[in-house]
Formats: structure tokens, sequence, C-alpha cells
């Protein structure tokens, strides 16, 4: 389906990307968007050399023009809507380095960064650590295995916490003491998606979207008791990376995919921004994967 059909599909304006539909009287009054500032690596050297997790076939090309066309669109869109955008250079033989989610995690100005699990994607923690220190950051190195904002996903009051095939439990209580926050802890047990930000967004302080079957029993235990109202996602959408998706706290930049998804997020007021980057599907990422968030202190 393409961007203008999932736009119509959704009562949405493509140009304004405004509702047409009354907003829910329901809708908290915390849906409402904030300026955000995001890190992004251009995907110049983009490509599938190897396989860590099931979307990954090495035998599959991808194309490099296209996912340029997509990232760029992903940035103009960003823009658009008032939000910063930066960007970190990309370095010849790191393909992943796109991602930037999986680089550090930024909560009130504070940078804990990044030890992947996979020795191939190791040396990205060089490159976005030195950019950061540029900007004047203090850069945290964990001693466990961390993969940033893959994992560990700031929701208002606490930290998110993925673990199960990535980040490890060691790495939360890391996070814990460095942040000084609650570190949720939440057990991923589908492969296909190995990080908390393919099963799971924020959308805003108060609020999340989830696909239940991603986790453990305990875990969906958990998720159900602190946030009864969460929007629940279908396998179809999530497998579309319809949760890979990145929330300004009213606008929602989602996979065009996810059609099922973004219709409940616009019966609840929040209004979707269908990007495609299905180009980025083959390596396992999406719109959040190729977003890093840096989250200032709030005045």
């Amino acid at each position: 389906m393409s961007v203008a059909s999932v736009s119509s599909y959704l009562g949405v304006n493509p140009q304004s990307h405004t509702v047409r539909k009354r907003r829910n009287p329901s809708v908290p009054d915390s849906c409402v968007p904030r300026p955000r500032r995001f890190l992004v690596c251009e995907p110049r050297h983009f490509a599938v050399q190897y396989a860590i997790n099931p979307w990954m076939r090495p035998d599959e090309p991808v194309d490099v023009i296209r996912a340029l066309d997509q990232w760029q669109a992903l940035v103009e869109t960003y823009r658009t809507h008032g939000h910063t955008v930066d960007t970190v250079n990309p370095v010849p033989g790191l393909p992943d380095m796109v991602f930037a989610a999986n680089a550090a995690v930024v909560v009130d100005g504070r940078v804990f960064g990044s030890l992947f699990h996979a020795p191939e994607r190791r040396p990205e923690s060089v490159p976005y650590e030195a950019w950061f220190k540029a900007e004047g950051y203090e850069v945290y190195h964990p001693e466990s295995v961390c993969e940033g904002e893959g994992d560990l996903v700031p929701a208002g009051r606490w930290i998110l916490a993925g673990t199960g095939f990535r980040t490890t439990r060691e790495a939360h209580s890391e996070a814990q003491e460095y942040f000084g926050a609650p570190v949720i802890a939440l057990t991923l047990v589908d492969p296909y998606f190995y990080h908390l930000d393919t099963a799971l967004f924020v959308l805003d302080d108060e609020n999340i979207a989830y696909y239940p079957e991603a986790f453990s029993p305990g875990s969906r235990e958990v998720l159900a008791r602190l946030y009864p109202d969460a929007v629940l996602a279908t396998r179809e959408d999530a497998m579309a990376f319809g949760l890979n998706s990145v929330s300004d706290g009213r606008h929602v930049f989602i996979s065009p995919g996810a059609t099922g998804l973004a219709g409940q997020l616009a019966d609840r007021g929040y209004v979707p921004v269908p990007v495609d980057l299905s180009e980025f599907h083959k390596a396992g990422g999406g719109i959040k994967c190729c977003t890093q968030e840096i989250r200032e202190i709030r005045s």
C-alpha cells in the first residue's frame, strides 16, 4: 500500500498530516507534540553482509540508492514537523552504523554508550562516542552487553529495558545506577523482535504501544499493570515494523505497512505519519532503529 493510500485509509491529509476526524476526547492532555533532537547516520555504506537476526539474508541485495532516498525522506519529515536532526559521519566497513538508536541512550543529557552483542558491530561505538564527545558530552562505557535505545527505552518516570537476545540484565543494573531512574526489565521471547524497540514504542510520557506476544508471560503482566490503556498491536503490524516507530507525543512516524496499528493510533487522537523505510527491513531495522533521540534536561 502506498503512502498516499495509507493516508487516505487513515483520513490523513498527506501534505499536512492532519486528521479529519474529531480527536478522541479521552486522549490525555499529554498527547501534544514536543520538539525533539535526533541523531542519525547516512546509509552510505548500508548493506547486509552478515546475519545476526532472522531478517538478515546476505544473499538478498540491498538497493543503496533507494535506502538513501528513504532515509533522506525520514530526515526531511522530522524537520518538517519541527524537530532538530544532527548527523554522524558513516564509516566504511560498518554497514549497520545507519541504525543510530543502537549506539547509546541519552537521558537528561547523560550518555550511556553501547557494547554490542555481535563482534561485527562493536566498532560502531567509536565514531558515535567521538561525536558525543565533540558535542561536549561525557560517555559512560557499559561493562555488560548493551545496545542503546534498541533495548533501553526511556518512558517518562522509568526506563523500559529489554533482554533475551542482546542486552543483558547486568546492563539494566548499570543503566539504573548511571541514570538514577527505575529500570523495568522485560524479557523478549520471539527472535523476530530481538530488540525492545521492534516490539514496543513510547507514545508519550504516560502510554505506549506494544505487541504482547513478543514478551514472556511475566513481562506481559508487568506491561498490562503499568499501561492498562496501551495500544496493542497485532503480529501483522509488528512484522511490518509498526512498533519500530517514533512519537513526538502527537505525531507518530510509522511504517506505512502497519495500517491496523495506524488506525488505532488515529482513533486515540495521534497523527500517524507514514514513512517508508522498507529497504532497511532487510537488516531488521526501521524508523526507530535509524533514530537516536538526544534527551536534554527539560526546563
